[in-house]
Parts: structure tokens; sequence; C-alpha cells
């Protein structure tokens, strides 16, 4: 099969590595400057891509495009390009939910095939591996895999149900996201009492990612009636500290759909996240 001709909309630093690894199974790499700023330009000739005047152009020229933009943008990049009427396969690789992308995915019908994408991992430079989740038509990811083939981004492939890889990125970023915004107001709240180093050397006793342990939770509902308290408790201190207080009350609201689960030593993964599911 001849090479296909990629077009990346709209290139970050994410977005141009991604495109700049697309490169050595394309023919060409294009992308469209109109509208977009010094940074996103800087990071097209870093990577080599070629410069085109239009979207029109982009569009007319491409067999697969790549749409790596900011996820509040993605719905109005789709419907921009599905007004030129593309027709070949339209990798959908932004951060969003598997409605919106199953939206975009009837946007852009029947004209064009819409892959559902999602990269979890850091850019593909330095050595760094990430991967390009997939999910579609299996002609289309099949394509898009090809394109990937023996370069930094690997890819996988969930299922030919758009959807599927938004909701695997977007399940890994809640944890991956979050968690860091709460490191910020741990030692945001240990820095105001001055045991921030303290809590540093606490946690260093343990490395692992609560992530790779869904079994505790179900522990976590057993014990949701005492930690939700204590966190409602934290909130305050963060308060007290000038922090804001609203995802550790989010946090003791969402414990509170364990309450009925008291002490249940018997409560499996299941049980514990069928109740948290409960309205």
């Amino acid at each position: 099969m001849d090479q296909p001709t990629v077009g990346i909309l709209h290139p970050g630093s994410m977005g141009a590595a991604v495109a700049a690894c697309a490169a050595a199974n394309a023919a060409a790499v294009l992308w469209c400057g109109t509208g977009r700023s010094t940074a996103s330009a800087t990071c097209t000739v870093q990577f080599g891509l070629t410069p085109v005047a239009e979207l029109d152009e982009l569009l007319d020229r491409s067999d697969i495009v790549i749409s790596l933009c900011p996820p509040t943008a993605a719905e109005d990049l789709a419907r921009d390009v599905g007004a030129h009427h593309f027709a070949g396969v339209y990798v959908e690789a932004n951060a969003i939910n598997p409605v919106r992308a199953q939206r975009i995915a009837a946007l852009l019908a029947p004209a064009a095939t819409v892959v559902d994408g999602g990269v979890v991992g850091s850019p593909p430079v330095g050595g760094k591996r990430p991967t390009l989740y997939l999910s579609g038509p299996s002609v289309a990811t099949a394509r898009v895999e090809a394109l990937f083939a023996g370069t930094a981004v690997q890819t996988a492939v969930l299922g030919t149900e758009v959807g599927k890889a938004s909701a695997l990125k977007l399940s890994y970023a809640s944890f991956q996201k979050a968690s860091r915004v709460l490191v910020a107001l741990a030692v945001g709240m240990a820095r105001e009492h001055g045991v921030d180093q303290e809590l540093i050397e606490v946690a260093l006793r343990r490395t692992d990612s609560y992530l790779s342990e869904p079994q505790y939770v179900a522990k976590t509902a057993a014990r949701a009636w005492r930690w939700g308290p204590e966190l409602e408790e934290a909130a305050d201190a963060l308060v007290s500290a000038g922090l804001p207080p609203e995802m550790l009350r989010t946090a003791a609201f969402t414990l509170a759909r364990w309450n009925d689960a008291k002490d249940d030593t018997e409560l499996t993964l299941t049980d514990a996240l069928d109740r948290l599911a409960q309205q």
C-alpha cells in the first residue's frame, strides 16, 4: 500500500511530536498555520512538518487526519473538518469523554471514518514511548497502527466501538491528574504547619500507586463512614491555610455513598463499585 499523506490538527508539543513519528511511514505530514500561535509554529519547525496555507488544502491532500488539540476545541474543529466533507480517516485523539467522541463520529459520518484515540504518556521525545490507544472500525485502526509501526508511539487497539479509547484515557487521567492536585493540597497544608519535609519522608516509605490496587476499593468503602468526616476536617484545615477545600469536600461527599457499608469486611470490589454508582 502507498504511504498515506497525514494532516495534524493543531500541533502543540504532543501533536507535533506524534506527527513527527508518523512521518516515518507517511508520504508527508502536513499542518495548517492559519490562526496558530508562534509556539505551535516553532514546534512544527522543530519536528520538520510541512506547512500548508489553508485547512482546505490540508484536508484535500490528507488520507489520514489526526486531531490533537485542547479538549474544548475538539468538536468545533471536527465541525470545520466536516464542513469540508473530508472523506479519509479522522483520528479523534483528544482527551474528551466517550459521548463527545461518538458525537464527533456521527458529525463526520458518512464521509469520514472516525477512529477514537487516546494518548497515554509523555510526548515521544528523549526516549519517551507513549501509547496511542485506538478504537473504531478495524480497517481504519489497522491503517493508524501501520502509520506508527516501528516508531516511538506504541499503539493498542481496544475494539471496534468508538468511545473505548477515550474512556481509557479519561479513566487514567482522572486519577493521574487529580492525584497531582491532591499532592499540591497535601504539601500546602503541611507547609502551613512546618511539617512538609516530614510529610514527604512519610510518603517516600510507600512508592506504589493506589491505582494498581483496585482491590483496596472495597476496604475504602467499608471505612468511608469515618474517612468522610476525616476529609471534611482536612478541608477545614485547607481553608485555614488559604487553600481551596472543594476537592476534599467532594471526595467526602463521594465517600458518603458508602456509609451503609460501615465495617463490612465481606464487601467485594464489584459490590463497592455497584454501590458507588447508585443514584
